[in-house]
């Protein structure tokens, strides 16, 4: 019986020890990614990056949030709503900056850096039988230029500003997401969208084969206005069907931002798996294709998080 007794008690010791000495289990990792409508770019491109999260990074609980895009992203950030979230480089500066008109009420000072991706185009597709062949054809007519102080509309903005136009030059605007911009092109309700997003969209492939349509040019002149960062591109002939002819376009690069209140673990992992796993990315959209490692700090417009800078340093870019 003394044995037992002894035994008992040797058992419950033992095991008060290995408790105590136990590691404990690390909470789970909560990354919820902030991308854009489901008819743009950045929605295929989260959900791949949620995806890859979700298996790759150890413990990690991921979860995609369909957003309007840019703007509303990089207020959730400073909220501390999302882990990362896409965002075009000229709403990331104007946040940093804290401009009340383009939908930042004070700086947005906990944002941070985790990459250039790729360039968005700045596409702007008109309906062929509206005979807007040009920028200037735009006056007196009807345009969607997204979501009220989205990225995109930041972008038209710019834009015009630049051509010496406004919004007062045209007949009527409309501030829609690209597919309900594309559904009132259908209806002939809407003569022209203007589109913020990688090449292929697939809101004016979707038009494209409804419609016949004219892709308009952004001229060069124009570009050089609006400089930084603001670049001139090309939207290639055959992107969309009925486009015959290279169109010259400007462009403006996108990044993945996060805050300072995520871990320096976690934001060096999700900057690793996000260039450890580019063919992932590129079979969710073949934007992903320009994502280049090399070019991962081009015109980077906040501080890099401390764990974004720790993978950098480890590949020697910095």
């Amino acid at each position: 019986m003394k044995t037992t007794k002894f035994a008992t008690v040797l058992a419950g010791a033992l095991a008060l020890s290995t408790a105590l000495g136990a590691v404990p289990v690390k909470a789970a990792e909560f990354i919820n990614v902030l991308t854009g409508g489901t008819s743009g770019v950045y929605y295929p491109l989260g959900a791949a990056l949620s995806n890859i999260y979700g298996t790759k990074i150890e413990g990690a609980r991921t979860q995609v949030q369909a957003t309007k895009a840019s703007v509303e992203n990089l207020n959730l950030l400073q909220q501390g709503k999302g882990e990362i979230g896409f965002a075009l480089g000229d709403s990331v500066k104007l946040a940093w900056e804290g401009d009340a008109d383009a939908g930042f009420k004070a700086p947005l000072d906990k944002l941070r850096g985790i990459a250039a991706i790729y360039p968005n185009y700045i596409q702007i597709v008109a309906a062929k039988e509206a005979g807007i062949a040009s920028l200037a054809d735009m006056k007196g007519k009807s345009l969607s230029v997204g979501a009220a102080k989205s990225g995109t509309e930041l972008n038209a903005r710019a834009i015009f500003a630049a051509a010496g136009m406004s919004y007062e030059d045209l007949a009527k605007t409309e501030y829609l997401p690209f597919a309900e911009s594309v559904e009132l092109m259908k209806n002939r309700q809407l003569n022209a969208t203007l589109q913020s997003a990688g090449l292929g969209v697939s809101s004016i492939k979707d038009l494209a084969t409804s419609v016949e349509i004219q892709v308009v040019a952004v001229p060069e002149e124009v570009v050089t206005k609006l400089g930084a960062p603001y670049i001139a591109a090309t939207i290639p002939a055959g992107t969309y069907k009925g486009q015959d002819a290279d169109v010259p376009t400007v462009a403006v690069v996108n990044f993945l931002i996060t805050h300072s209140d995520v871990s320096d673990e976690t934001a060096y992992q999700m900057t690793k798996q996000l260039f450890e796993n580019l063919p992932e990315m590129e079979a969710a959209h073949n934007a992903a294709s320009q994502i280049k490692l090399e070019n991962a700090l081009t015109g980077m417009p906040v501080p890099l998080h401390p764990g974004a800078e720790r993978y950098y340093k480890e590949k020697g870019l910095l």
